[in-house]
């Protein structure tokens, strides 16, 4: 009996792939780092085509935020580095060369779990203005932000943006932070009210800069047939298998087609704290963007809904803890799913 009550005792929830998205008990995290009760957790595209690919051995889940034993809310950057390769060195420890490199969530436990242990320097304490509930929305808004540093914009360029999902409008906020008007090309009405509403415009003519958060096959051609001879092409999205560069339109344009992944530092910021700051200013950027909020044990059914393109979802999120109590399973979406 105390062997039984002892596993009761040290057992949590946590989501997990073992023939479709299941939560399922799990053993308390142990060992070294910082322990946190997660707060909210994103389904990324990552983790659904993960799951449909039926990817298991881990705890899902790389967008997350939670809050310690003293009840402070922080954001968890996934990224696990070593800190020693050149590459860490000038800020960019995404692209870490050292062994240890690799994501909280993708291949090892991540977030969506009741409770974790991560590395201190993972953390990020919420800028004032920020929601713990909202605060795994920086992961994605750091991406875009890192997107949007690597065009390298200059001032009066015109920005287009293709994909009107989390990644799309949260570039385009981005850019918008950095001064830039900008305009989306988003697929469903949902997308692209959701663009409205952030103050993005509709496509037309041709850009100095197009960046690409759609990664389907047709958006690489899709954005050097949107981009201005010279102009440049910034992609963000995770092809499965080789994609041509559109090759006559490329050339005769002389475009320069740039690659973003993930996030880093430059001149000593991190910019995860670049991507909270601003989520913390545009609070209408997390109210837009996160469709549904479902709690652990109904994470099958959120996956269902982040993989519905059609279901007038952007960003949905898990929330396995919740410290403002009477908080709805959704945000922004009537009993029948629409806006």
């Amino acid at each position: 009996m105390n062997s039984l009550l002892c596993l009761v005792r040290y057992a949590m929830r946590a989501v997990v792939n073992n023939d479709g998205i299941r939560t399922v008990d799990v053993p308390e995290p142990e060992g070294d780092g910082v322990r946190l009760s997660v707060v909210s957790a994103g389904i990324c595209g990552t983790d659904v085509g993960f799951a449909a690919a039926g990817v298991s051995g881990f705890v899902y889940g790389h967008e997350f935020a939670g809050i310690d034993d003293e009840g402070q809310g922080w954001f968890v950057e996934p990224t696990i580095y070593g800190g020693e390769c050149a590459q860490c060195r000038v800020g960019s420890t995404q692209r870490c060369t050292e062994e240890v490199h690799g994501n909280l969530g993708v291949f090892s436990d991540g977030g969506m779990a009741e409770r974790v242990r991560v590395p201190e320097y993972t953390l990020l304490s919420l800028p004032d203005g920020l929601d713990v509930r909202d605060a795994c929305l920086i992961e994605p808004a750091a991406v875009a932000w890192h997107a949007v540093r690597r065009a390298q914009a200059r001032p009066a360029e015109r920005l287009l943006v293709l994909g009107g999902g989390s990644i799309g409008l949260l570039a385009a906020a981005a850019a918008q932070a950095a001064g830039h008007d900008v305009d989306v090309e988003a697929r469903y009405p949902h997308q692209r009210r959701a663009a409205e509403e952030l103050g993005c415009g509709e496509p037309g003519g041709e850009y100095d800069v197009v960046i690409d958060a759609a990664g389907s096959r047709s958006s690489l051609g899709s954005a050097a047939a949107a981009a201005r001879p010279g102009g440049r092409v910034v992609s963000t999205g995770v092809y499965p298998e080789d994609e041509p560069v559109p090759g006559i339109v490329s050339l005769t344009k002389e475009l320069t087609f740039v690659h973003s992944i993930a996030y880093g530092r430059h001149d000593g910021v991190r910019e995860v704290e670049e991507a909270a700051r601003m989520l913390a200013e545009r609070p209408e950027v997390p109210a837009t963007l996160i469709t549904h909020r479902f709690p652990l044990d109904a994470a099958a059914e959120a996956f269902r809904v982040a993989a519905d393109r059609a279901s007038g979802a952007i960003k949905v999120v898990i929330e396995p803890a919740r410290p403002h109590s009477g908080s709805p399973t959704r945000q922004r979406m009537t009993p029948s799913g629409e806006l």
